[in-house]
C-alpha cells in the first residue's frame, strides 16, 4: 500500500517525524535531527521538549550535549518502537537520510 503522506498521531507532524527519526537512529541530539528532517533546530527542540514531557522520549547529558532516545521506561516501548518502524516504511526519504548519516567519528587528521 502506497502512503501519500505521513500521518501525525502524536500531536503534530514535527513530533511524529522526530519520533520516527529517533526510532531509526536509536539516539540523537537536536541539531542532528534538524539536519535529517530539514527543519529548524528550534522546532525540533520544541517537539523534543513536549515528547519528553509526555514521557515518550528520555534525555541525558553527554558532555555538553543533550542526547535523546525513546524512553526505555515507557510502559509500551516495544509496541511504540514497532509502530514507529512501520511508519518509517511509508517515508523512504527519511529512511534514506537516516541511513546515510555518519554515526562514528572521523579519524584524527583525515581530510574532509
Amino acid at each position: 500500500m502506497l502512503v501519500k503522506s505521513m500521518s501525525s498521531p502524536f500531536g503534530g507532524l514535527a513530533r511524529t517525524r522526530v519520533l520516527v527519526s529517533l526510532r531509526l537512529l536509536e539516539s540523537s541530539f537536536p541539531r542532528e535531527l534538524s539536519r535529517v528532517l530539514a527543519v529548524p533546530v528550534s522546532a525540533v527542540s520544541r517537539a523534543l521538549a513536549r515528547l519528553e514531557r509526555d514521557a515518550l522520549v528520555a534525555s541525558r547529558l553527554v558532555g555538553r550535549s543533550r542526547v535523546y532516545t525513546l524512553n526505555p521506561g515507557y510502559f509500551a516501548k516495544q509496541e511504540l518502537a514497532a509502530y514507529l518502524l512501520r511508519m518509517a516504511d511509508a517515508d523512504e526519504d527519511l529512511r534514506g537520510r537516516t541511513a546515510e548519516l555518519r554515526r562514528r567519528p572521523r579519524r584524527a587528521g583525515k581530510p574532509l
